[in-house]
């Protein structure tokens, strides 16, 4: 480790998190989405950590599911966002990945590629996202026009809500409903919820749920916090103070002095900024943890370091271990501060950010390790 930032992973987490899942949703299959590196947690360890407790893998495209199946990946591999190319067709259909079907285009593909080995996809169309799959009343024609193909199979039917974040939000029944009406007349496995779906709407768990987020730690729900729907983080992401400065009152701190100190202070300067992925827009204020205790960040975020208040940490000195964000600091946390969500900080934790795998040791007052 060149420079003194990591993230580690606990798998420890993540299966509690798995198992809060099929608590909530008993009676379905579990797709676990592992697309942009399992969301910067690393997708090859989390996809062999979990296979026991998961029925398939969700990614984003081909480049993500051949870096499962080349690690030795043997479950059900679902391509979210199908193909995009034709030449992709027969290499999915080697492998044996699931493509999503989304767009006549898609159709349209495999009308001239001369499939010559089965073909297992899943259609998606749209209930309310607005996003990608077919109109609802299109879904019959789009089975008869795969069923026209012997070596083709559809398995399965997807949506995709809009709102569940929201407890609140009507629109999740209207997406539910139509799901209910629009899939009744066919004999196919259904997926429907999201991380959100699964905390909060029970009636659109359906055959095969999705977890996302919820897999890694971070609430999906709006004003609900990770204590209050029993999740437990999966990653905290680590750093080290590597200077220590006491300014003076009118001092001005980092690009742009954005910060002045209000009184005679000391300040640390911790080896990670948005090079490492953590967000440059977090505001002063945001929190870290230091020593036992939270700390706040000051200035600008620059690429490689951030500095931070150590009003009231006496005893920090070089070497202490700052959490970003982990057990004591919530990634959402951060992530609203900075104006984003879970989602993006959690996945843009760039590679040169050693990943660590284990629970990290106890935190005790200047555990420097």
């Amino acid at each position: 480790m060149s420079r003194p930032v990591w993230a580690r992973v606990d798998f420890n987490a993540l299966h509690s998190n798995l198992q809060l899942v099929r608590t909530l949703a008993p009676g379905s299959a579990i797709m676990a989405v592992v697309k942009a590196n399992a969301y910067g947690h690393g997708a090859v360890g989390v996809a062999r950590s979990i296979r026991s407790l998961v029925d398939g893998y969700a990614v984003a495209g081909i480049d993500e599911a051949e870096e499962l199946a080349s690690a030795g990946i043997e479950k059900q591999i679902f391509l979210l966002s199908g193909f995009h190319e034709r030449p992709e067709i027969n290499q999915i259909g080697e492998r044996g990945f699931i493509p999503v079907i989304h767009s006549w285009e898609q159709i349209q593909q495999i009308d001239i590629a001369s499939v010559s080995r089965q073909l297992t996809v899943w259609v998606k169309f749209d209930s309310g996202m607005h996003r990608i799959g077919f109109p609802p009343e299109q879904v019959a024609g789009v089975l008869d026009r795969l069923g026209s193909h012997a070596h083709v199979k559809c398995a399965g039917l997807m949506s995709h809500l809009a709102c569940a974040d929201d407890r609140k939000s009507a629109y999740n029944d209207l997406q539910i409903e139509l799901f209910g009406r629009t899939t009744a007349p066919f004999d196919h496995s259904r997926s429907l919820a999201n991380s959100a779906g699964v905390c909060a709407w029970p009636r659109s768990h359906q055959d095969w749920v999705r977890p996302g987020i919820m897999m890694y730690g971070c609430t999906p729900l709006l004003d609900e916090t990770e204590n209050d729907i029993g999740l437990r983080p999966v990653m905290s992401l680590c750093s080290k103070i590597i200077a220590v400065h006491r300014l003076k009152r009118g001092d001005r701190i980092g690009y742009g002095g954005d910060w002045c100190c209000p009184e005679d202070m000391r300040v640390g300067v911790v080896a990670c900024g948005y090079g490492d992925g953590y967000p440059r827009h977090a505001p002063s204020g945001t929190p870290v943890w230091i020593r036992g205790q939270r700390a706040g960040i000051l200035g600008r975020v620059s690429m490689d370091m951030m500095t931070v208040d150590l009003r009231g940490l006496d005893e920090a000195e070089i070497g202490d271990v700052v959490e970003l964000w982990g057990k004591h600091v919530a990634a959402t946390e951060v992530a609203s501060s900075a104006g984003t969500i879970s989602y993006e900080i959690l996945s843009g934790v760039t590679s040169r950010v050693p990943r660590i795998i284990g629970e990290p040791p106890p935190r005790v007052p200047g555990h420097r390790a």
